[in-house]
């Protein structure tokens, strides 16, 4: 199953509000506007961190990851 679909998204993306906040506090350089847009599709988050942050997509890969391992289930 690709990481985009994954269950644990799907259920995540069902809390958006609090997904947007705490995109908000990790992530600085991405605007209210782009967590809007993204609306908790984790490819597209890595692909916005990749232009604000100018990292490859093994790095934004990882960071997702590990914040992903950070947020309350």
């Amino acid at each position: 199953m690709s990481p985009t679909r994954s269950p644990e998204w799907a259920r995540r993306n069902g809390r958006g509000a609090l997904l947007v906040a705490a995109g908000k506090e990790q992530w600085g350089k991405l605007t209210d506007d782009e967590l809007d847009q993204i609306e908790g599709k984790r490819d597209q988050l890595v692909g916005r961190l990749q232009q604000s942050y100018g990292i490859t997509k093994d790095e934004a890969e990882k960071r997702v990851s590990d914040w992903e391992r950070r947020m309350p289930m």
